[in-house]
């Protein structure tokens, strides 16, 4: 443990000479997340631009550190010990934006809602099911985030990556392997640097309109009020998660600072200063639960770092 702090130590010093972007030691992942939950990164990096990436990347390689690569944190679960290696933010410094046509080129740091907006007022549809979506288009992407019938494998046509050595890959619609919630980057190194989208020209006010129409739905329907990484679980082979969750009698459970949301029972929800330990306990609950009454097994849509769903013991539901 020792040596590995030192390493941490060391290239924390590196990177203040030759990294131009925000890095910090120790920093708190809890400010980095929607949960509000995580213990501190080792070392957290935001780089300026692509070469700043780079530099990162060929020093992570050098000092053989652990890392994770997060956007906006909308559907992060992060340990309360932290994370001991080094977090890189893909942040709002890769927000490239330029339409060509019907074409628009969007970078991996731009929200989805800001996107949402720009292809609105400039006439193009396609992308309004993602108006709501929170979050940074390169955590989007490889997860083929949708909503509402719609999915980034509808609209996105290419996406450039780099990969840990620093080079550029580009792969098109069809060799991203798109599915529901995931895609050839999902399992991978890859690190999404833009993507481009084909949409259709529509009239501004329609798809504001349609944009409107899904946000009321979205904020009437979800527990926007309180911390947490949007909806806990996949939806499985058969039936939806939330009428899974809520016929097996557990909406509105809670479990120390943690709930299944009384308003949908999709979403595990931070009432009350939530840990990690509290969040991961109350999912395996509802796992263990659900597949005792219906003979499905939920999967985590939820990202989970720095510790594991499998670890301590089930706690009475």
């Amino acid at each position: 443990m020792m040596e590995y702090r030192l390493k941490i130590d060391n290239m924390f010093e590196e990177l203040t000479k030759v990294f131009k972007g925000e890095v910090l030691k120790d920093e708190p992942l809890k400010n980095h997340t929607y949960f509000k939950i995580g213990g501190p990164a080792g070392i957290f990096a935001v780089p300026e631009d692509m070469e700043d990436l780079k530099v990162l990347l060929k020093e992570i390689k050098k000092h053989e550190i652990d890392y994770y690569i997060i956007g906006n944190g909308t559907n992060l679960l992060v340990s309360d010990e932290g994370f001991k290696g080094i977090i890189v933010k893909i942040g709002e410094k890769f927000d490239k934006l330029k339409r060509d046509g019907n074409k628009v080129t969007a970078g991996a740091g731009i929200l989805l809602s800001s996107l949402a907006k720009y292809l609105a007022k400039e006439g193009l549809a396609g992308f309004e099911f993602a108006s709501g979506i929170p979050g940074f288009l390169g955590g989007a992407i490889p997860i083929n985030a949708g909503a509402y019938g719609g999915e980034m494998k509808d609209v996105v046509t290419k996406v450039t990556c780099m990969d840990m050595e620093g080079k550029i890959h580009v792969f098109s619609n069809e060799e991203m392997e798109f599915s529901y919630r995931h895609s050839k980057l999902s399992d991978s190194d890859y690190i999404v640097l833009e993507a481009d989208f084909m949409l259709t020209p529509g009239r501004v006010e329609d798809i504001m309109e349609k944009i409107r129409d899904l946000n009321e739905k979205r904020t009437s329907k979800q527990p926007l009020n309180l911390p947490s990484a949007g909806s806990t679980f996949k939806r499985p082979a058969n039936g939806y998660a939330s009428k899974l969750i809520e016929d097996a009698g557990l909406k509105g459970l809670k479990y120390r600072g943690a709930m299944v949301s009384d308003k949908h029972s999709g979403f595990i929800v931070s009432h009350d200063n939530a840990t990690c330990r509290d969040v991961l306990e109350l999912m395996r609950i509802v796992i263990s639960t659900v597949y005792d009454k219906f003979g499905i097994k939920l999967e985590p849509e939820v990202k989970i770092i720095g510790t594991k769903l499998g670890d301590g013991p089930l706690c009475p539901g």
